[in-house]
Formats: structure tokens, C-alpha cells, sequence
């Protein structure tokens, strides 16, 4: 079964409670009809916490702008896999999770503990929920205040939230600033921050933290993005004169 027919279907077992846990309980209440409830053992449950939280967060964002668009709508999709017969559903889980009562401050602070401050998992939620900002061609001032206060909540200071930002805010940021070097790193350094990130990002790596496999697009994307920044900078290195 997808993870969309976990969370839409119902499910018992689910390990944590909060209001990740409360809001999966309202949808199994609200949403899962007569469908059978299917119990989750406890790695299941983590991936439906990670996508209950990226599916609130990113909800509760639209509310703090007060505008959805399409655009946004159909930048998640492009990096989530969701199939046809479950678009309907997911979109009333959506709105499920928008009208809660619960700030996004509870959300943040409930998958921060789940995943761990400022782990790649948590970055790669972050980096959707920029897509999903930016996709209608700027990140309003109430979604840049919000992000930035999920990122706080995650973990990350002033300093890393505008590297954060000036990474997946933009189209085409610099390779340094992918890899976290300076401009005038060595290619020792350079090489060492890639293969960290590398590690920490790979699908394979995310996915056993607890990431589902629909969201493998978004990761791999991230991963090309790093590689990529590495290419170009040990490129430049390599053409330098002696």
C-alpha cells in the first residue's frame, strides 16, 4: 500500500501522538469512510509522521499567506509521487490539516523531535516547502517570516537559515554555497563537505530515517544538486593555472 492509502484509508497502531498523531486520527475519522484500517508497525509509522508533517506544514503555510494557487499545488506534485485515484482524498487531507486548530509551531516542534534538529530529513522538508514558496514566482513576506520560523524551530540559526534560504529560494544558487565551502575552499575541502553531504542526502540514507519512497524525486533532486555543485567547483579547481 502507497503511504497515501495509509494516511486516507485509516490506520491503528500509529506510534506517536500529538498533533501529528490528532490530525491522522481526525483524517481516519473524517476521511477513511469504509475502508479498511491498516495497522502500522513502527517504521511505517515514522514515514507517515514525515508525511503528515509535510503535508501540515505545508498547508498551514498556505493559510499564514492566505492565498493557494495552483502553481503551488502542482509544484508538490512534481516532486511527490501521488497517484491519480488518490489525488482527491490527499487534497481533502489538505484541507483536514489547514482548518486544524493546532499552530504549525506544534507540528514543527512534534517532527524536529520525530527526526532530530537540523537532520538531513528535516532540510529535505524544508526544501519542499521552499518549492511549494517560490513556485508561483516569489515567496511572499508571510511565507518568508513563516519558513523562517520552522527552520528555527528545526534547529537552524539566523546564519544557516539564510544559506538554507539563498539555496532553495533561487533556481541556480553558486556551487559553493550548495556544498557550505567558502569561494576560495580548497579542493580538499571541497571534496570533504561533498562527500558529507553526499552521505547525509542520499534517497537510500532518507528513506531508512524515515522518508517515504513517493518523496524519492525530491531527494534526488537534492542529490543532483550537490553532485552537480561539486562537478562545477573541482572543474573550476582543475583549470586553474598552476
Amino acid at each position: 500500500m502507497t503511504i497515501w492509502g495509509l494516511i486516507i484509508g485509516g490506520v491503528t497502531g500509529f506510534a506517536f501522538g500529538g498533533p501529528i498523531g490528532a490530525l491522522l486520527g481526525a483524517a481516519a475519522g473524517s476521511l477513511a469512510g469504509q475502508q479498511l484500517r491498516q495497522h502500522l508497525d513502527p517504521d511505517e509509522s515514522k514515514k507517515v509522521a514525515f508525511t503528515v508533517a509535510v503535508i501540515a506544514l505545508s498547508a498551514k503555510m498556505a493559510r499564514a499567506d492566505g492565498i493557494v494557487t495552483a502553481a503551488e499545488i502542482n509544484s508538490f506534485r512534481s516532486r511527490v509521487q501521488i497517484p491519480e485515484k488518490d489525488l482527491h482524498r490527499v487534497g481533502q487531507f489538505w484541507d483536514l490539516a489547514r482548518q486544524t486548530q493546532d499552530g504549525f509551531e506544534a507540528y514543527a516542534r512534534q517532527t524536529a523531535s520525530l527526526f532530530g534538529p537540523k537532520s538531513a530529513i528535516l532540510e529535505q522538508l524544508l526544501d519542499l516547502l521552499f518549492t511549494i514558496a517560490r513556485s508561483d514566482g516569489q515567496i511572499t513576506a508571510p511565507e518568508w517570516a513563516y519558513l523562517q520560523q520552522v527552520a528555527t524551530i528545526f534547529g537552524y540559526d539566523e546564519a544557516e537559515f539564510s544559506r538554507l534560504s539563498d539555496i532553495y529560494s533561487g533556481e541556480n544558487p553558486p556551487p559553493h554555497l550548495i556544498l557550505g565551502v567558502s569561494e576560495n575552499a580548497s579542493l580538499h575541502d571541497i571534496r570533504t563537505a561533498w562527500r558529507t553531504l553526499a552521505a547525509a542526502h542520499h534517497p537510500d540514507k532518507l528513506i531508512a530515517a524515515g522518508m517515504p519512497e513517493e518523496f524519492i524525486q525530491a531527494a534526488t533532486d537534492r542529490l543532483a544538486r550537490i553532485n552537480h555543485a561539486y562537478d562545477t567547483l573541482s572543474r573550476q579547481m582543475n583549470s586553474r593555472p598552476a
